[in-house]
């Protein structure tokens, strides 16, 4: 397996994962590669790495700017993180987050917050803490991890592209 940057010619591809990936999962309304579109778009992938294998795409990660109430800079949300479904379970999403999290911190993020399962975010550092809010999110499933700078807090915003264009 091989972790890199995004290329251009990798973005087919990686739509074609990130469907496959959500396709059945119970907590997507599979917008997910319509999100990473519309962060691309924007210019607002902080992050975009892909998993090779065999020469193939079988894993993606994003990160992406968020904004925090308190006013604290360089933020950061996981997500959408997929694997091909048939190769789920072998490490590739895990190879991803940590590489993308080394990544972070080497760029100097402060933080990175991320939705979703608690009981796969904590074995990568994250950490449910008040401090922290997400609008219509059960707080167990928000979870952060400072990178740099402690002391951040607030209400986090996730890039518009995560909120507009659903029915693209």
């Amino acid at each position: 397996m091989i972790i890199r940057p995004e290329k251009p010619e990798d973005r087919a591809a990686i739509r074609a994962v990130t469907i496959s990936a959500f396709q059945d999962h119970p907590h997507s309304d599979q917008t997910e590669h319509l999100i990473l579109d519309r962060l691309r778009k924007a210019g607002a992938l902080a992050l975009s790495l892909v998993a090779e294998v065999n020469g193939d795409v079988a894993g993606h990660i994003a990160f992406s700017p968020v904004t925090l109430s308190d006013g604290s800079k360089d933020w950061y949300g996981l997500g959408p993180v997929s694997v091909l479904p048939a190769l789920q379970g072998q490490g590739i999403g895990g190879a991803l987050i940590r590489q993308g999290l080394d990544m972070s911190r080497y760029q100097a993020a402060a933080g990175c917050v991320v939705m979703g399962d608690p009981d796969l975010y904590r074995k990568f550092g994250f950490r449910n803490d008040p401090q922290f809010t997400l609008k219509d999110c059960a707080p167990q499933y928000f979870l952060t991890q400072p990178l740099s700078l402690p002391g951040a807090s607030g209400m986090v915003t996730y890039h518009p592209a995560f909120y507009t264009g659903a029915d693209e």
